[in-house]
This record gives C-alpha cells, structure tokens and sequence, in this order.
C-alpha cells in the first residue's frame, strides 16, 4: 500500500477540508502532515459549517482514524477549543484522533513572540495569522522546542521554563506590552487534556498500516506558495507544504506515496502580504470576492482576489508530482460572461511562462486568454455530465494546458455538490 496526498496548489483556502471529507470514506486514516492553528478547513454538510485548525478533516467520518503527525504544530488552547466545538456531534474522540509524540507545542511566549516581531516589521510585515508558527518551527529548527512527548515527562515544567526563559530574553529586544500571566493558566489546563488523548509514535504506527493494508490519505495545510522553501519567500509560512512534507512530516519513505491529488480554485486567492500577478484591485476582484465568501476561515480577513495563472498552477503541478486535479468553486464563476485565464507573464518585454525566482522584485505583467462563462447557476448540479457546456470547456482548456486530468469539480460547500469527471 502507498499513502496518497491531497494538498493546495496556489496560496491557501482551497477548499482541501471539503474534499478530504468526501474521499473519507474511501481511506482507513487521515493523517496530516503539517502546519498548525493557522491553517482553517472548512467543512460543510447537514447544514451545519465546520472549521477544523489543528484536527484531521476526516474527523466527522466512523471508523476512520485522525492521525496529526509529527510535521503539524499543536496549539494546546486553540486544540481543545476545537475538541469543545466537536463536542455536540458525540464523535468518539478517544478513538479516533491520534497525535504523534514528535508533534512541537506552541507556547503562549511563542504567541507572544510571532505578535511583537510582526509589530516591529511594520509596512514589510509578512502577514503571519500571529498564532506562533513561525517561532515555534524555528525553536523546532533550533533543537530547543519542546514537543507532545515531554508533557509526561517528569522534567516537563522544567524545559517549559528554559525556554520561557529564552524567549523572555527576547522579548527585551521588542517595544512591546504582554502579560504572560493571563495566558499561562488556560495553557497548563489544556496540556491536562491533551494527556488524555492518545499519543503515539506515528511514523511506527503509518508504516505498520500501510504494512497490513490500510488506505492512508495524507493531508496537508496551507498552499504550495506559501511552502518555506518553493514558495513566494518571505511571504510564506514556516513549513513545507508540498508533497515532500509528507514523507518528512508523517515518517513516510518517498516510495511509498501514492496518487497527488493537487486541489485548486477556478480562480485564485491570497490572505496576507506578498506576490500575486494575477490580482483584481477592481470590480471584478471584487465581485469575486463577494461571489466566493472570500474571506479567511481562520484570521476573518478579506483575501485578494483574481484570475487563475497557468504559470504558478504548473509550477506547483511540478513541484508537488501531482497526478489529478480538483476544481473547486466553480459555482463562483456561476456569473460571469467571460473568464480570463493568465497563460504566461510579460517580464521586461519578454515571454515568461514560469513562475520566476525573484518575483518579488520584479513588474509582472500577466497575459490573458479570454473563455466564454456559463453564466448559469450550477449549485444544483448533480452530474458532471449535465453541466453546462461552457463549464465543461473550460474544464477541458485547463486539463490540456496543465497536462493534467481535473477529477472533480466542486459547485458549492456542501458534501453533495462535489461532481465526478473521471476519464
């Protein structure tokens, strides 16, 4: 058995939550390989919207296990407001949650910490969520983390209280107010719960799954821009959020992955600072944003909005391996005469039809094919094949220019308005 992957490919909010809650049922365990609080799935079924930050998004599916991996940061208080969130739906947390042992905690001076460095920065701030990531990845990089293993250690306060002391240090550097106090007390309470979860070794547990058959879909978090080291650097987050992750974040040889199933909008979005070619500072832009609900799941900030770009999608088709495609909110596009599709760059005069290094720094102009809209309401649809033809079209212009086959295309939050295009 090989561990398939479902992961973003532009910059987030993808919709990753809605369709690793529909291929659930299809797979043993979920497990997720990366990031921390600042990643927000949103799931949506029975009416009822769900937004998952640290648990695995198969979590509302029975007899599956929720595995967070070793690569994923855990913010103890925001975990257990999640588990309190869970609480009505009576899901046997117990036995389905896992959380590996290697798993780096997030400290209330990393809060701290990740809020007094974004303040210094001030217009070059690079637009962290301020939930701890950043610094709780570089105490991992460091060799100073503390991580889910030590909290039944004897000697647990006690390497607390060293690197408490160490980011204190740290602080001095900063013009910035705290109380540690505050945050102190609902942290240590959380910790108690979190002993009373199950933690495991997970990269013993995955592979002894995959040795007796289980199907495994790995989750990841974030998009493949915003990945520490493939991405729109700074502007990115802390870990790497591509395929490779997976092998790094699970435990999980690179022979053993499976299918890629990269996940991307009909359009495109960013939260935060950093490059974006294909941004609508307009009506359209605008529009979008209303159409589509763009707004974060996690920070509530609105998000830039704009056309797809064929330039970053293969990129990060290339990057990550990906073997299928998932098209997601094309219901969003539902009003549109046209849509326009950038199928390369203008870079001082010159043809680019990759995404550059230094992006950054340079004038990009992006360049447009211009499609014909459907211009109908598709949220009704049940099967692909009902779809309107123009839907479909573009469906088939995006598969030839990506080289890629697109599997499912999404037309709405619910569970039921996912459509199959299988070949």
């Amino acid at each position: 058995m090989k561990v398939d992957v479902l992961l973003g490919l532009q910059w987030g909010d993808e919709g990753k939550g809605k369709i690793v809650d529909v291929l659930t049922p299809k797979y043993d365990i979920i497990a997720r390989f990366q990031g921390g609080p600042n990643a927000g799935h949103t799931l949506e079924f029975e009416g009822i919207k769900h937004v998952l930050h640290t648990i695995p998004s198969g979590i509302f599916r029975d007899n599956v296990i929720n595995l967070i991996g070793n690569g994923v940061v855990i913010d103890p208080v925001i975990f257990q407001g999640e588990l309190e969130k869970l609480k009505p739906f009576h899901i046997d947390i117990a036995s389905r949650l896992l959380i590996s042992k290697k798993a780096h905690l997030i400290l209330p001076t990393h809060r701290i910490l990740d809020a007094a460095s974004e303040a210094a920065k001030g217009k070059n701030k690079i637009g962290s969520t301020l939930k701890g990531i950043g610094p709780t990845y570089m105490d991992k990089t460091g060799r100073n983390g503390l991580r889910v293993g030590d909290i039944f250690l004897p000697s647990f306060k006690e390497k607390y209280k060293t690197l408490v002391k160490k980011h204190k240090s740290m602080l001095q550097r900063f013009d910035f107010e705290y109380n540690l106090d505050e945050l102190e007390k609902p942290w240590f309470d959380a910790i108690e719960k979190l002993k009373e979860l199950q933690a495991v070794d997970s990269e013993l547990y995955i592979n002894d799954a995959l040795k007796s058959g289980k199907k495994i879909l790995a989750e990841g978090a974030q998009g493949t821009m915003l990945d520490i080291d493939f991405g729109t650097y700074p502007f990115v987050t802390s870990s790497n959020t591509v395929t490779a992750g997976t092998c790094t974040g699970l435990g999980v040889a690179p022979t053993k992955i499976g299918d890629v199933v990269g996940i991307f909008k009909a359009y495109c979005t960013r939260v935060g600072s950093g490059p974006f070619p294909t941004e609508l500072n307009d009506e359209t832009g605008e529009k979008i944003r209303k159409e589509g609900f763009e707004f974060g799941a996690t920070t509530g900030r609105p998000r830039r909005c704009g056309w797809i770009d064929l330039p970053q999608l293969k990129y990060a088709i290339m990057i990550n391996g990906v073997t299928e495609l998932n098209m997601m909110k094309a219901d969003v596009l539902d009003n549109f005469e046209t849509i326009k599709v950038c199928t390369h760059y203008l870079i001082n005069g010159e043809k680019v039809e990759y995404f550059p290094y230094d992006v950054n720094d340079l004038e990009i102009t992006p360049v447009y094919e211009e499609i014909k809209g459907w211009n109908c309401k598709t949220t009704d649809l049940t099967s692909f094949e009902d779809a309107p033809k123009e839907l479909k079209d573009y469906v088939q212009y995006l598969e030839q220019k990506l080289e890629t086959p697109i599997t499912v295309v999404s037309v709405g939050p619910d569970r039921k308005q996912t459509l199959n295009n299988k070949h």
